[in-house]
């Protein structure tokens, strides 16, 4: 099978800062460094370094191919990554002391794709595999409808969230990925409980306190494992992109949420988002020393 990620990418501007700057303020920031970045990106990394045969959808702007290149070094096909006149996305993050952090994003070519470009790379996929969205890209409906059509998987990732972009793609979703935040802000929008919202499966990631999904009438969950973190960006999109890798290559449910927590578990301990996001051998290294 094949994942398809119609998803950001962004140049990661990172600041090590000691506090979150209050209004107002001027903070030195005390290390800075610039990577690869973005939902979608770190999505896709996860995916391919899990083992999963995964294509990008997605467009940078002139001074971005720097970034396609080092989303296909680190084993994504960049096939249908187009090059545009827009600028190239990127974030701000402060990251803290404790390893929390804090972004703004500026959207640029991410939200600068045609249509038709994602219907021609769609239209490699079909009945099977799996189309992985988010919200920080144009024409995620279009894009869930045209993979629901063709037969494919739809595991959306309602971050950054928005109640609009979820109305409009739930419809299409096969599993629903979410933060508890995140969860907690849908239920309250569309004044439900996750038990009756409308789609077959959903996977909601609780941080420290582990994840939990719900399908088929039954409900996995999956303990955090206990490591000192170092910086939590990408960590979410690690367990998603990992979680959908496992399931796409037909691991069953409970091997797929403790793949996915390890993985999350080691890119905690790394500074840094999609460069850093760790290979299927040393996740299972990892859970080896923890067997």
């Amino acid at each position: 099978m094949t994942l398809f990620n119609l998803g950001s990418i962004n140049a990661d501007h990172v600041y090590q800062v000691p506090h979150f700057p209050s209004p107002g303020e001027t903070l030195a920031a005390t290390e800075f460094a610039v990577g690869l970045g973005g939902k979608g990106t770190n999505q896709s990394v996860a995916a391919a370094r899990a083992g999963a045969k995964t294509y990008h959808i997605g467009a940078v702007g002139p001074e971005g191919v720097w970034a396609r290149d080092k989303l296909e070094e680190l084993g994504v096909d960049v096939t249908h990554v187009s090059q545009i006149e827009t600028p190239t996305g990127h974030a701000i993050i402060n990251v803290d002391k404790q390893g929390e952090n804090s972004i703004v994003l500026f959207p640029g070519a991410n939200f600068a794709m045609e249509q038709a470009d994602i219907a021609r790379a769609l239209d490699q996929g079909g009945e099977g595999d799996t189309l992985l969205l988010q919200n920080e890209t144009a024409h995620q409906a279009f894009a869930a409808k045209y993979a629901r059509n063709r037969g494919m998987q739809v595991i959306y990732s309602a971050a950054p969230f928005s109640i609009e972009a979820v109305r409009e793609v739930l419809p299409f979703v096969t599993m629903l990925a979410m933060n508890q935040i995140e969860c907690e802000q849908l239920c309250a929008a569309l004044e439900t409980d996750i038990e009756r919202l409308d789609v077959s499966e959903t996977l909601v990631t609780y941080g420290a306190e582990g994840a939990e999904w719900r399908g088929d009438g039954t409900v996995r969950r999956v303990d955090s494992f206990k490591v000192s973190v170092v910086d939590t960006t990408a960590a979410g999109d690690t367990f998603a992109g990992y979680f959908a890798a496992m399931r796409d290559l037909g691991e069953e449910v409970q091997t797929a949420l403790k793949l996915a927590s390890a993985a999350a578990a080691v890119k905690v301990t790394r500074a840094g988002a999609a460069e850093v996001i760790p290979s299927r051998e040393e996740v299972d290294a990892f859970l080896s020393r923890r067997a």
